[in-house]
This record gives C-alpha cells, structure tokens and sequence, in this order.
C-alpha cells in the first residue's frame, strides 16, 4: 500500500487503473458512442470491486474485467432490445468520428461499417483479440465459449472482413438442410 493524500492506492487500484484504457477501447468498440463507453467501463469497474472478494486471486485479473465489462455490454443490449420491442422504438448510435488523415478516416470508417455487417459472435472476437491483443483463451473466457469455437469465429470473420474490403460477394448464413 502506498499512502498518497487522504486515500491509500492498493495494488489491486493500480492494476485495475492500469487496464482502464484497454476497457474504454473495448466498450467503445462495443457501442461506438463514447459516453455508452465510460459509463459501461464505469459499471465494469463498480462490479468488479463490489465481486473482488470473490474473485479468484490466481486468474486473470485483465480476461475476469473483460469477462463483467461484456456482459454488462449483453445485458444493456438485451435490456435495450426488450424496451425497445416494448415501446416500439428503434435507437441508433452514431460512430465517432476517426482522428487522422482523411483517408485513415475513411478507411477506418469502411473498417468499421465492415466489422458492423458481421455476426456479433464474430465481432466481438475480432474485437477481443485483434483490437485489445488477447489470447484464444483469455478470450474463450470473456465470451464463455471454448477456445475451438473464438478459433472458427475468429477464422469466419477475418475471412468475412476480407471479402467486404475486397469488394467480394459474402457467403450468407448457413441454412439448415432436414
């Protein structure tokens, strides 16, 4: 503990804070409106030191953050597409806008209009591990899925991702043939 005006800094505040930036890009990816972001990294934070006792203090403290931010991120949508079905309202967000060159924004605008076309599963693996450089397992852990399944869905949507940057047609859902 180090004592720093009227509070101390744990260990466990250091490490969290140190993964504050990884969670705001993650829930910014989720929910492309960055006051949804804070608030949802906010959330993540309040929940993880209201569980810490309960935590397993051998895991991963940065896959265990990732794992409450995303399903609060599930909640929120599932809460949203229920008051949304309720009230018969449908909500847009709108991306933020890029920072760069004009054509680093229009590229990552055609990036991220690419990535929205895909099967949340997919991107949201896509998200996990090629935006915030986590491993199939960490990974696996976030979503609650085992690690064969991010393999094929990150195997899916980089393939996905590379025939819409492409301009190439892409492969519809599978259909079930009985």
């Amino acid at each position: 503990r180090m004592r720093t005006g009227r509070r101390s800094v744990t260990e466990r505040d250091t490490r969290m804070e140190a993964l504050v930036p990884a969670l705001r890009r993650f829930a910014w990816s989720l929910t492309r409106n960055a006051d949804e972001a804070d608030d949802l990294v906010q959330d993540c934070l309040e929940q993880a030191l209201g569980a810490w006792h309960g935590r397993n203090a051998e895991g991963n403290l940065r896959a265990w953050l990732f794992t409450i931010l995303y399903n609060l991120h599930v909640s929120g949508r599932r809460r949203q597409a229920r008051r949304a079905r309720l009230l018969g309202e449908v909500t847009h967000g709108e991306a933020e806008p890029a920072s760069g060159g004009q054509d680093a924004a229009l590229r990552c605008a055609e990036v991220l209009a690419h990535l929205d076309t895909l099967p949340a599963e997919q991107r949201d693996v896509l998200l996990l591990i090629g935006v915030e450089g986590l491993g199939y397992e960490e990974a696996a852990k976030v979503l609650g899925v085992p690690v064969g399944t991010v393999m094929s869905r990150l195997s899916r949507g980089r393939e996905r991702l590379r025939r819409l940057a492409e301009g190439r047609a892409v492969p519809g859902p599978l259909r079930r043939v009985v």
